[in-house]
């Protein structure tokens, strides 16, 4: 047998010499017989020996698994499996040492540390462990040293261990191992006899059951003992578990009450610092609320003199700022409702309506004055111009003005037709395709009449003014008022004979010269007031009835005898309204007149009840003098309807009872209310009243000619007299059956309609 690697004193010295210089101690050094890896000699020693390199340092720690490999004869290939290696795809480090004896040795230095420093074995595979004891047994040196090389990586395990490896004494123990061999020769004779050797077993297993017994017994005083010492500590235990469950309890209390102190304390914080922001915004909201004394006492009794102007101005500038301070967009909308904002709000409102109207009172009688200190001054040095130097200036105020006064009058004009909202402008009313819903509607038509009358109500007293003031400021000699001047117009609002034209009053040659002066101040301003008239009636005829009753409101009181351009003004609006509404009563005449001559007419014709709709639509209009345009208007209409209606008639003569009935009821029913207060109207539903009874009485008379014709026709064809009651009767009782069924048919259509019953109808027929 080869010389052990573990005795080669050269090998030990070499791996010595490959670790020198470190820490570590040589334990077993073993020569490989061959390597698989990439760990290779780098030079050739004495004797073919190599200098050890580790390429890779193995922890016991991570060791799981020896195995011999069965596939090897000589049982010198083995396998170290490793904890940390199972997670890789490798395979396991796998040696082969060069006869057993190096094999044992390794695996017996592993095991032997691994059972010292580890506390356990790694599992051994493919091995006898009792060969491994026995080996061991023969084989014990002092110390070893190990040196591997893992499939083709190098590797140096070095252990450093002081006594002697003695793996038999982590298997068994020589008192045990003489036991065996004890009891192996005292059996080893007998094995053959079956029988004695079964009943030694039983004899031996009965003798160890009463040593076991005896022992049991001899150990009863200290099992008493451990039981009375475990009794004890089962009772301090259950006395300290209760305790632990009554601090547990209280603990648990205890943290209820913080708790409950923590929420507590929260909710104190969160309180202390909501009153904090409340008293800051109350303060806030507080200072806006509070009016300083001097203030308020120069907004409403301050005078306006120059040296409290900047007062004055401090005031308001204070004023605007309480009043923004105390609107949504600034305040928080929850102090929007509060009682003391409102009323606060109020008071700032009136002191803002105090001042406004203090302020407009002082500049108004602050420009009043300056204006008639300036206007006296002018007037003076126009007084001591010479006369013939003053048509000249006349001529030239003249011109300036009157562009002036026009350019306003066309701006107003256009800012009322672009403010006043109206609808589409309305078809025609008598159109036999346009219905009464078409037409523009009361609203509307109030919202024209109302920029009317604000046209009139601005420029009416302003060309007045400009009238009178251009008289006095060019030393024009005329008095102030004509005579019977007050407010007066008579009942029928007209003025009296001299008072029209331009010239009221005396026809004097200045104020002949006046008027003619008047006329080019004002001449063109009267377009601007036409074309809005112009603009209401192209929305809605009607119209011209309430602008009719403003202008005739206005004529009246322009007495003075500056005013004579204004009046001719009135009076020419008045005509032009007139006109207008002429053509719109032109156009329903030529409708109406145009439904009659369209086709045959049956049953209502439709003039009939829009003529009552326009009826009243026009009553709600009527202003002032304007009763006489609207009864007027109401003759031409309902006069040309009647006769309309009575060729309307005439066309068809069979019928024409029955479309003279129909008609003249429709227009008594239609106009009733609103001839019990018109006169007019009275008068034409009186008119219809009796065109409808000679219509009746003259359908009746056909009727009654026509049911006689037909008796007598069947009493000449019958041949037998006594057939002619019979067959009378018979004609009667049909009669009735399509009667009765015309009465059932309208009670059902028209439920309030009063309808001759069949009763009354058959007194009547048996009175024929």
């Amino acid at each position: 047998m080869a010389r052990s690697s573990a005795d080669d004193v050269e090998l030990k010295r070499a791996c010595e010499s490959s670790i020198e210089g470190s820490k570590h101690k040589i334990v077993l050094s073993i020569r490989v017989a061959k390597s698989r890896g990439i760990f290779g000699k780098s030079a050739k020693l004495g004797r073919q020996m190599a200098k050890a390199r580790p390429a890779k340092l193995y922890k016991l720690k991570h060791l799981s698994k020896v195995e011999v490999i069965q596939n090897d004869p000589s049982g010198c290939t083995f396998m170290l499996g490793f904890d940390n290696l199972r997670s890789q795809s490798v395979a396991p480090p796998q040696w082969t040492m060069r006869n057993k004896d190096d094999r044992n040795r390794l695996l017996l230095c592993i095991l032997n540390i691994s059972k010292e420093a580890l506390g356990r074995l790694p599992k051994v595979v493919g091995i006898d462990i009792v060969e491994m004891a026995l080996w061991a047994k023969e084989n014990s040196p002092l110390s070893t040293n190990r040196t591997i090389t893992e499939d083709g990586v190098a590797t140096s395990v070095m252990i450093q261990i002081d006594t002697q490896v003695t793996v038999e004494k982590d298997l068994l123990s020589q008192a045990e191992v003489d036991d065996m061999e004890a009891l192996l020769g005292t059996y080893v004779m007998g094995v053959g006899e079956a029988d004695v050797f079964s009943e030694r077993m039983k004899h031996e297993l009965q003798a160890l059951e009463a040593a076991n017994v005896h022992a049991l017994l001899e150990s009863e005083a200290i099992i008493e003992e451990v039981l009375h010492g475990l009794e004890v500590a089962i009772i301090c235990v259950e006395d300290m578990d209760e305790w632990l469950g009554i601090f547990n309890a209280k603990l648990k209390h205890m943290r209820e009450d913080i708790e409950l102190i923590e929420a507590r304390n929260n909710k104190l914080e969160l309180r202390s610092a909501n009153h904090k922001e409340l008293m800051e915004e109350l303060d806030k909201l507080v200072g806006w609320l509070h009016i300083p004394p001097q203030l308020a006492t120069c907004l409403t009794t301050g005078s306006f003199d120059e040296p409290r102007v900047m007062k004055n101005i401090e005031a308001c500038e204070w004023l605007i700022g309480a009043i923004r301070h105390l609107q949504v967009p600034i305040l928080d909308p929850s102090y929007a409702n509060m009682q003391a904002v409102k009323e606060k709000r109020m008071e700032l409102e009136k002191l803002k309506s105090t001042f406004v109207w203090r302020a407009s009172e002082f500049l108004r009688n602050y420009f009043a004055s300056l204006v008639d200190f300036m206007i006296n001054d002018k007037t003076y040095f126009s007084r001591s111009l010479d006369s013939n130097s003053l048509g000249p200036l006349r001529k030239a105020y003249c011109h300036s003005l009157n562009l002036l006064l026009r350019r306003e009058a066309r701006e107003f004009a256009n800012e009322l037709r672009a403010s006043t909202k109206v609808g589409k402008a309305p078809t025609v009313w008598f159109e036999s395709s346009a219905g009464s819903g078409q037409t523009a509607n009361s609203a509307e038509t109030g919202v024209l009449s109302e920029a009317y009358s604000k046209m009139l109500t601005v420029f009416i007293p302003l060309l007045v003014d400009e009238s009178t003031f251009f008289a006095h400021f060019m030393c024009f000699d005329v008095p102030k008022l004509a005579n019977g001047s007050n407010s007066g117009s008579d009942g029928n609002g007209k003025t009296d004979d001299d008072q029209e034209g331009i010239a009221s009053g005396s026809s004097t040659t200045e104020l002949s010269f006046l008027n003619e002066s008047l006329q080019e101040l004002l001449d063109g301003i009267q377009e601007d007031f036409y074309s809005l008239l112009d603009w209401a009636f192209k929305f809605d005829p009607l119209s011209c009835i309430s602008m009719h009753g403003i202008t005739e409101r206005y004529l009246p009181g322009q007495k003075v005898d500056t005013a004579g351009f204004v009046r001719l003004l009135l009076d020419d609006l008045e005509t032009r309204i007139s006109m207008n509404f002429g053509r719109f009563v032109d156009d329903c005449i030529y409708m109406i007149e145009k439904t009659e001559r369209n086709a045959r007419q049956l049953g209502v014709l439709p003039y009939i009840p829009r003529f009552a709709f326009l009826a009243t639509r026009m009553e709600q209009y009527i202003q002032g003098q304007s009763r006489d345009l609207v009864d007027q208007t109401y003759t031409k209409i309902v006069s040309i309807m009647f006769v309309c209606l009575e060729r309307t008639a005439q066309m068809e003569p069979k019928y024409s009872d029955i479309v003279l009935l129909e008609n003249y009821a429709a227009f008594q029913n239609s106009l009733y209310d609103l001839a019990n207060v018109v006169p007019t109207l009275a008068k034409f539903y009186r008119q219809a009243s009796e065109s409808y009874d000679q219509a009746c009485t003259r359908h009746i008379n056909m009727l009654d000619k026509t049911i006689n014709a037909m008796y007598k026709k069947l009493q000449k064809n019958l041949t037998s007299e006594e057939l002619l009651p019979s067959l009378w009767e018979k004609c009667k009782k049909d009669f009735l059956d399509k009667y009765g069924s015309f009465v059932k048919l309208v009670n059902q259509i028209y439920p309030g309609e009063n309808v001759p019953p069949v009763s009354e109808m058959r007194e009547l027929l048996a009175q024929m």
